[in-house]
């Protein structure tokens, strides 16, 4: 069978499973699981790739909602990755039930066509928006020696390259002792007024840096009372580059600098310790990158190419691209959303998006099929 043949085998697996795709997207946004609880979705997305003939095996790297799923032994090994997790209060305002189906029906679809040529895998990620599940399987070798890992993202517009800022958020606590406001005999230390001043130095140090950098946070504590003298205060960071290289080696050790140059004027002692994971930059596979246009050129899309500098956002997907060769396109499901609001989940449940499932899925296994 000439590739043509498989990639028109592609579309017509998909068009069958389009129920099946668009009743478990619906499903997972009907049913909206934090990270590392998404066990209705893990469940349910096992349950449909097994009846397809896939292998499973769970728990994987110290997650409970984490598998594996594959089906072939021999040729490249492809991997669709699907996140499933939702986001506090606001449900799936990230889209992760759209990946979770397109993933899903790419690993079928790709498996049907190319038979015993290829090894094809679904990969259940969990708790990408936290613990980010993906940083500790790159760690274990999960990625290591695919031909390819891909993974489309709902959006506003057909994008494709780009990538995603390295991130390590930072907690930083300064550590004072407690008096009463009043006391003539005890002023106490203030942990408050250190991390103010380490909080104003923050901008001051952004300024410094020679690449693109994020640096912004928020005060956690601040105190018990305003008549004590708080003897604790604490800092959340969000600290960002475009290199996970400038981040471990230039942006963090200046931050840690300023917090224990601030300790040592104020009399405080301060502590701090990364709260998430290191979330690397996504490198856009090239190669996988041309193939992908091209099929979705093939399925009647347009989309906009990005410029490989350009970052939007972090995802432990950064971390797959560092071990495989990756993509992590956007599709279109409407017109001015933005995630991770009320508005993006609504889409994300529409009768639209879940049409979109299917041009998704397509495309993933079409350029998995050029790759044979």
């Amino acid at each position: 069978m000439d590739k043509q043949a498989l990639k028109n085998k592609v579309i017509e697996t998909v068009d069958i499973l389009a129920d099946e795709l668009k009743a478990i997207s619906l499903f997972l946004h009907k049913n909206p699981e934090l990270g590392e609880q998404e066990y209705k979705a893990a469940q349910r997305l096992i349950e449909s790739v097994n009846q397809h003939g896939f292998s499973i095996k769970q728990n994987i790297s110290g997650y409970e909602t984490a598998f594996i799923a594959s089906k072939g032994t021999t040729g490249p090994k492809i991997a669709f990755l699907a996140e499933y997790d939702a986001l506090p209060k606001l449900g799936h305002a990230c889209g992760h039930n759209l990946i979770a189906a397109m993933s899903l029906g790419a690993a079928v679809a790709f498996s049907a066509a190319a038979g015993n040529q290829a090894c094809a895998y679904l990969i259940g990620c969990p708790a990408e928006e936290t613990t980010g599940a993906k940083t500790a399987m790159a760690s274990d070798g999960i990625f290591d020696g695919l031909s390819a890992a891909m993974i489309v993202h709902p959006s506003d517009n057909n994008n494709l390259g780009g990538t995603a800022y390295a991130t390590h958020p930072l907690q930083v606590t300064f550590h004072g002792r407690p008096a009463h406001v009043a006391s003539k005999t005890d002023k106490g230390i203030n942990a408050l007024d250190a991390l103010v001043m380490f909080y104003s130095g923050i901008k001051s140090l952004r300024q410094t840096f020679t690449q693109e950098t994020i640096l912004t946070g928020i005060i956690t504590k601040g105190g018990t009372a305003p008549n004590i003298v708080p003897d604790e205060a604490e800092a959340k960071l969000t600290i960002r580059a475009l290199s996970s290289s400038y981040l471990e080696n230039t942006v963090i050790p200046a931050v840690r600098k300023l917090a224990d140059g601030v300790a040592l004027a104020t009399g405080t002692r301060v502590t701090a310790f990364h709260y998430e994971p290191l979330f690397k930059e996504l490198i856009n596979d090239k190669k996988l990158m041309d193939l992908f246009h091209k099929n979705m050129i093939l399925l009647g899309e347009s989309v906009t190419i990005l410029d490989p500098a350009d970052a939007d956002g972090s995802t432990d997907v950064g971390n797959v691209s560092h071990a495989a060769p990756t993509i992590h396109p956007d599709i279109s499901i409407g017109c001015n959303i933005s995630a991770h609001t009320p508005e993006f989940a609504l889409a994300a449940g529409s009768n639209y998006a879940q049409e979109r499932i299917l041009v998704g899925a397509k495309a993933m296994a079409m350029t998995a099929i050029d790759l044979l």
